[in-house]
């Protein structure tokens, strides 16, 4: 089997199989982004203790993309420190954008996003819901809404 159709089961499965998609109560922080271009929403909420993301959840609807990177983003995210979640967002955000290599050890499943990089309109898909879990702890989930940039 080659790489790309690895790839694209990984997809697949968080897609069909979506990890950690469920409410939250009682969740520390919570906020809502939706990409206007293709109608994907996210909400994601978090459990935060002492600077550590506890537990990470999401919501919503959307493409395969949109929905698979949130899922394998809540499995990747859950029992980090904050500035630790921060930085794999800014190396899945590099690997979207062509800049960074996925160290396979490190991005586990997030190293089957690195095909979107074929389809540069698509990258706002996969990143949706890494803005929105950035957005959520910057600002305390103080924003529940608005559309992603």
């Amino acid at each position: 089997m080659a790489l790309d159709d690895i790839y694209k089961e990984t997809i697949l499965d968080h897609y069909k199989n979506p990890r950690n998609k469920r409410e939250l109560p009682g969740a520390v922080v919570t906020c809502t982004k939706n990409n206007p271009l293709c109608g994907d929403e996210i909400t994601v909420a978090a459990n935060l203790e002492d600077g550590k993301l506890l537990e990470v959840a999401f919501e919503g609807a959307g493409c395969s993309i949109s929905q698979s990177s949130a899922s394998m983003m809540t499995e990747s995210v859950g029992g980090k420190t904050v500035g630790d979640a921060m930085s794999l967002a800014a190396d899945v955000r590099g690997m979207l954008a062509g800049e960074v290599e996925p160290d396979e050890d490190v991005f586990g499943d997030l190293v089957a996003l690195k095909g979107v990089v074929k389809y540069p309109i698509r990258i706002k898909c996969a990143v949706l819901a890494w803005d929105v879990l950035q957005e959520a702890v910057s600002d305390g989930g103080a924003a529940s809404g608005g559309a992603a940039h």
